[in-house]
């Protein structure tokens, strides 16, 4: 925020790809720190999320999507206009693909949307440490050259931060002269009850499986610090469609709960940077995900 307009450049990047191709990992990578959830479940994401880099005299804004898919739901509506809104108002798009699948249709449509804006891409091919030789590297390559003009191609690994570097040099080229619009030690604009909440969804995520755990929603009812500042006291509320997934999440004598609040809590401390009492309560709210006053009541608006 100190330096003149004339110095500083600035430029705003989507992040947008297929379920599970490992979008919110990248984006924890570029930042250097855990800002969007993580998990091998597709359909992680729900919100944009935004990421925020600065180095010297550049400022990047990424814009974390959820996964591009055939809408089931309102809720998958939701995410699904979140990808398309995203795109509308960047500077350049990472489109985030796989180095062994070949184009899908709703990578196709992501294309087209670029075409349509007439929107640069860059082309990240994600997870090239599963690969044994370069050939399924090459061929994809070629197959998304022949579809769409990308300004680059970035083979990368997430997990291992490699090709991160050569990614951002590729990104920078889009910066404008511009105003920072984040102060230089921000790395997210979202607030610290979402990622609290986001922080208990993960490990919903982590160890419930099959549908359970995306007919869940997580509320912070309360998060409070003691008046000694020796600890924040959280209280959230997990929202489930069944009774049977309640039953499930809260598990025998209770033990699932516990592990999943455990985790959250030791995730929460290392976040907030202090002693953190967390409680954690399940109620059903049949059908949510198609109940368009439920869905908003969430945050997903």
């Amino acid at each position: 925020m100190n330096q003149p307009e004339c110095e500083t450049k600035s430029a705003f990047v989507a992040i947008v790809g297929r379920p599970n191709v490992g979008k919110s990992s990248l984006l924890n990578a570029l930042i250097g720190e855990k800002v969007a959830i993580v998990s091998n479940k597709p359909q992680t994401t729900r919100n944009r999320i935004t990421g925020v880099l600065t180095r010297d005299n550049t400022q990047m804004v990424f814009i974390d999507t959820p996964g591009l898919h055939r809408p089931h739901t309102k809720l998958s509506e939701y995410m699904n206009k979140q990808v398309t809104d995203s795109v509308a108002d960047v500077d350049v798009a990472v489109l985030v693909v796989e180095p062994q699948e070949g184009i899908q249709k709703t990578e196709e449509q992501l294309m087209e949307s670029f075409r349509a804006q007439r929107l640069p891409g860059i082309l990240v091919i994600n997870k090239i440490d599963t690969l044994e030789s370069k050939e399924p590297l090459m061929e994809q390559i070629r197959r998304y050259a022949d579809v769409f003009p990308f300004e680059a191609v970035v083979p990368i690994s997430a997990l291992r931060r490699d090709g991160l570097e050569e990614l951002l040099l590729e990104l920078e080229r889009f910066a404008a002269p511009s105003p920072f619009f984040f102060d230089e030690d921000t790395l997210t604009d979202q607030p610290e009850r979402v990622i609290v909440a986001e922080i208990v969804r993960e490990k919903l995520l982590r160890y419930l499986f099959d549908e359970i755990p995306h007919g869940t929603a997580v509320s912070v009812e309360k998060m409070r610090e003691r008046p000694d500042g020796s600890m924040i006291d959280i209280e959230v509320q997990i929202y489930c469609e069944h009774a049977s997934h309640k039953g499930m999440i809260i598990g025998k004598g209770g033990e699932m709960l516990k592990k999943i609040a455990t985790q959250s809590r030791q995730d929460l401390e290392r976040f907030l940077g202090c002693r953190v009492n967390l409680q954690c309560w399940v109620k059903v709210s049949e059908d949510w995900r198609n109940r368009e006053n439920v869905i908003r009541s969430f945050g997903y608006n």
